[in-house]
C-alpha cells in the first residue's frame, strides 16, 4: 500500500484492505506456528544452530503477527508502539543467536546437512508465500513495515540455511551452520534497528502532533 494510494484512496477502499491485511495476517500466524513446530524438532534432531535460529525466529514472528491483529484497527500511536515492541523481539533474538553461536564454536556438534536442507526449503516456500501475500503493504506504517520486513528477513534466511546445509555436507564441518546463524543474527538486529527508529519517530509525529492541537485548543 502505497502512501499515494493510503491519501487518496475512499474509505470503502482502505476497510477493504484493512479487511485483506488482517486476513492475510492470520494465514501469516498460522503459517508461522507451524514452522516453528516443524523446525524446532528438526533442529534439535539435527543439531543444527541455523535451523534452531529459524525456529526461533518462526516463533517470534508468530507472536508479532498476534499483536500486530491486536492493535491493526488502533490508532497509529498504539500501532507505533506495538512495533517498538517486536522491534525489541527482533533485537533480542538477533542476541540470543550470537550467544548461542558462540557457545556453539566450543560445544557444537556436527549438524544433519540432509534434513537442514530439506527442512530449509519447506521453510522458504513457507516464507516466500506469506511474504508474497504482504507485499502490498511493505510501504505501510512502522507496524505494516516489521510485518514485512520480518517475513522478507525470514525467506533470506531460509536461502542461507539451505547454503548451509550445502556447506556442511560438502565439508564435514559445522563452520557453516555457525556462519549462517551469525549472519542471520545480524539481519534480525538490523531490521530491528530499522522497525526500531521508524516506530519511535511516528511516536513523537504523534506526539507533536498532540501538543499542536492541544495549544489549539
Amino acid at each position: 500500500m502505497s502512501a499515494h494510494c493510503d491519501h487518496h484512496a475512499p474509505q470503502t477502499e482502505k476497510i477493504v484492505n484493512l479487511s485483506r491485511y488482517r486476513q492475510i495476517l492470520w494465514i501469516a500466524l498460522v503459517v508461522n506456528f507451524v514452522m516453528f513446530l516443524v523446525e524446532i524438532g528438526a533442529g534439535v534432531q539435527a543439531g543444527s544452530l541455523s535451523l534452531l535460529a529459524d525456529a526461533v525466529d518462526f516463533a517470534g514472528d508468530a507472536l508479532n503477527y498476534a499483536v500486530s491483529l491486536a492493535v491493526l484497527a488502533s490508532a497509529l500511536a498504539w500501532r507505533a508502539r506495538a512495533a517498538v515492541f517486536k522491534a525489541a523481539t527482533m533485537i533480542g533474538f538477533g542476541l540470543y543467536v550470537l550467544g548461542s553461536t558462540v557457545w556453539s564454536v566450543w560445544n557444537g556438534e556436527l549438524p544433519q546437512a540432509v534434513t537442514m536442507g530439506a527442512v530449509a526449503l519447506l521453510a522458504l516456500a513457507a516464507n516466500v508465500a506469506v511474504a508474497w501475500m504482504l507485499y502490498a503493504f511493505r510501504e505501510g506504517d512502522a507496524n505494516m513495515r516489521s510485518v514485512w520486513l520480518c517475513s522478507r528477513n525470514d525467506a533470506i534466511g531460509n536461502v542461507a540455511v539451505l547454503l548451509a546445509a550445502l556447506g556442511v555436507f560438502g565439508t564435514g564441518s559445522a563452520w557453516p551452520d555457525l556462519v549462517v546463524a551469525s549472519l542471520m543474527a545480524t539481519l534480525a538486529l538490523h531490521g530491528g534497528w530499522t522497525v526500531l527508529r521508524q516506530a519511535r519517530n511516528e511516536i513523537d509525529n504523534n506526539a507533536a502532533e498532540g501538543d499542536r492541537h492541544g495549544h489549539v485548543h
